[in-house]
């Protein structure tokens, strides 16, 4: 099983980044795939995060900014990120597994046996 982000950088506030999860390794479309970022002396904490069959989770903090999709044919997730804010600072991580439904929200993170190394998302002017 192998996770790849990219799409991470420096941007400005208000700017815009679209982050991509490219996959392999496993049957991607049975897999639900989240993002998770984290700060220095902070755990991790999810931001968003897309079902297999499609559903979607945002936490609250970017709710109406973030947007997750998933390409089944590429294998791939893909977190659109506007309106960025310095508190968006961090590095972002993917992760995978099949895991059922959570309610209206995301399995924990040790739920999840599969992540990438992450990709680092700057938001300075």
């Amino acid at each position: 099983v192998q996770l790849v982000e990219s799409g991470g950088g420096l941007v400005q506030p208000g700017g815009s980044l679209r982050l991509s999860c490219a996959t392999s390794g496993f049957t991607f479309s049975d897999y639900a795939v989240g993002w998770a970022r984290q700060v220095p002396r902070k755990g991790l904490e999810w931001v968003s995060g897309i079902y297999s069959d499609g559903i979607t989770y945002y936490a609250d903090s970017v709710k109406g900014r973030f947007t997750v999709s998933r390409d089944n044919a590429k294998n791939t997730v893909y977190l659109q990120m506007n309106a960025l804010k310095p508190e968006d600072t961090a590095v972002y991580y993917c992760a995978a597994d099949r895991v059922p439904l959570y309610g209206s929200s995301w399995p924990p993170v040790a739920n999840f046996g599969s992540w990438g190394h992450g990709t680092q998302v700057t938001v300075s002017s």
